[in-house]
Order: C-alpha cells, then structure tokens, then sequence
C-alpha cells in the first residue's frame, strides 16, 4: 500500500510549526527545583577544602580540556571567600579567587578578577544558577563569555555541575564539573 507524500509546502509548514513551539519552550528557572533535596547552602556547601574535576567541550561535544580544581571556602557572617587552584591536563596551572555575597532569600553575588562586573545567583532546592561574564584569555586575547552555569547538589558531598559558554548568543561550548568535600 503506497501512503501519500506530503507536499514540499505541508513539509515546511509543519517545520515552521515545530520550530515556533519549541521557541514557546522556555528556559529553566531555579523555582523549578525548589522541592528537590537536599537544599543547597552555599554557606555550607563552600565551607572548607573540597576537589573539582571538570572538562571544557567545544560546541560539537569534543573534550578539548581536563582539569582539576583544588578549592577552600571560608565565610565570615554573609561574605565568602571561595579561593580557588586549577591545574589543567596540559601543566597549566590558574588561580581565580572568589568573593562572595549571600544576599539572603537564596540570592547570591560574586566577584572575582576575571568575572567582568557581578556574577548574579538564585539558588532554590538543590540547584543554583550562576549567570556572569569571563574575560577568558585565548592565546594572547582577552574574550568576554558569557556563562549560564548550574550546580546541583547530589548529596552532602557531591556537587555536580555544568556551564554553557556563549559569545553575542552563539553557543561556544560547555563546562562540567563534579566538585567532592571530604
């Protein structure tokens, strides 16, 4: 039994359709993870040593970077200190240094010296959303990316997270990290 094609003009019409309902698809919001357990404290989480390993992928998913992160987090009242040692796959060793602030109602700010002005974060249930921009150096240039990074807390020791890095919306490729406390 022969079934009827569509007709090129069907075709595009229900392409048209599909791509307008997946642009009514909207992002995740940490409100989406409120229920979810157990609820992440950067003020705990952040508190002494802990480990990161992570790799950076290019846009297509190639592993183009390994790299450990040994960290410390101290807090004083409602201001952190989240000192951190990266020593990548290649030798390359890096330091970036933390400042942050718990603004309260699971809102968070940071700084660091190469967070191109403040990073904003919500955090609800298990999950925060980090957004801010890096001045990432490549080769011998400076490029602002922008980062949409998501932690989620497994369990009192595990953190899992991942990052999407973009430039003027183009998505250049992702970060994932698994962070460890003692």
């Amino acid at each position: 039994m022969n079934t009827p094609r569509p007709s090129r003009r069907h075709a595009l019409l229900l392409g048209a359709a599909a791509l307008a309902l997946g642009a009514c698809a909207s992002a995740p919001t940490p409100a989406d993870y409120a229920g979810e357990s157990p609820k992440l404290d950067l003020r705990t989480y952040f508190n002494g040593p802990l480990t990161a390993h992570g790799l950076f992928t290019d846009r297509s998913g190639k592993v183009v970077r390994r790299f450990t992160v040994k960290m410390t987090g101290t807090w004083n009242g409602n201001q952190g200190t989240l000192d951190e040692d990266f020593t990548y796959s290649d030798g390359k060793k890096e330091k970036r240094i933390w400042r942050l602030t718990d603004l309260g109602n699971g809102r968070y700010s940071g700084r660091a010296d190469d967070v191109v002005g403040e990073a904003a974060g919500v955090a609800a249930g298990n999950a925060l959303n980090w957004r801010y921009t890096l001045a990432l150096k490549v080769d011998e240039r400076i490029i602002n990316v922008q980062f949409d990074d998501w932690m989620y807390l497994m369990d009192e020791r595990v953190m899992l997270n991942k990052a999407a890095m973009s430039k003027f919306g183009i998505h250049l490729g992702e970060v994932t990290l698994a962070f460890t406390k003692p």
